[in-house]
């Protein structure tokens, strides 16, 4: 076989869900060394800061997750983002403990760590991936056979992992830099976000618009529209556990009572 250089890319998945276990600095071997894994990671980083882009934050749980998979890579000795009876990539980051908003992934077999970052980087869709400004954290699994590397690199836009209260503070910030007063009781708010059942008597706000996102460092459309129609001066702000159809993924659920 030729030392040629065999690579597959899946595209960013933007699939809204959030924070992984992350760790800053590269695991070093016992020689002081970096080791394969590690060694992808800092020619990544350093394509990324070529084109003024921020590094990459190696993430413990897409470590394992493209470990996993590249070790099948091996086995099965080809190239693919899914083998028969294997969770698609999603499913693989979810269940190694990722919390992600998007998902990309690149996958290779070549001589060495250089030389498959460098065919990463003349590949058009694994460019994008490794360029890609959405993309924050990555984990990276390599594995040696026959003289050759199979790789596999997990990128993602990490989200971060909020309680209700945190979910809910940042809900109220956003609707205050609206000059809205949101501090109406939050347990009637929690009540309609769950929708078990009716609210309290006395307690009817004038309109409930209740959402579930990955991201909120904005409020959502339906909600900008209600306060746009300036007939609202209060609100009350309840989370609750997402629903069940998210799967894989992590998001939070909210009603916003205005009033």
């Amino acid at each position: 076989m030729n030392r040629a250089i065999f690579i597959a890319a899946c595209a960013g998945l933007l699939l809204f869900a959030p924070h992984a276990h992350a760790q800053d600095d590269p695991t070093q071997g016992g020689d002081g060394s970096i080791d394969k894994p590690h060694r992808i990671l800092e020619l990544t980083n350093q394509d990324r800061a070529a084109h003024g882009l921020q590094p990459l934050v190696w993430d413990d749980a897409l470590a394992r997750a493209a470990q996993t998979h590249t070790e099948r890579m091996a086995q099965e000795k080809s190239l693919s983002h899914q083998y028969p009876g294997e969770p698609p990539v999603t499913d693989r980051a979810s269940q190694a403990g990722a919390h992600f908003q998007a998902i990309a992934e690149n996958t290779a077999m070549g001589g060495d760590e250089r030389a498959i970052e460098k065919e990463w980087m003349n590949s058009t869709p694994h460019r994008t991936n490794i360029l890609d400004p959405q993309m924050n954290h990555i984990g990276i699994g390599v594995v040696a056979r026959n003289g050759y590397l199979f790789a596999t690199e997990d990128f993602s836009n990490a989200a971060e992992v909020l309680n209700v209260q945190q979910v809910e503070d940042k809900v109220v910030a956003l609707l205050k830099a609206q000059n809205l007063d949101a501090s109406m009781p939050r347990d009637i708010a929690e009540t309609a976000c769950l929708g078990q059942g009716p609210l309290p008597t006395g307690s009817t706000p004038r309109a409930i618009v209740r959402f579930q996102t990955s991201d909120l460092s904005q409020l959502p459309s339906q909600v900008a529209a209600q306060l746009h129609s300036g007939q609202f001066t209060k609100a009350a702000v309840g989370a609750c556990t997402p629903a069940p159809q998210q799967g894989n993924f992590t998001s939070y659920r909210v009603a916003v009572l205005l009033y």
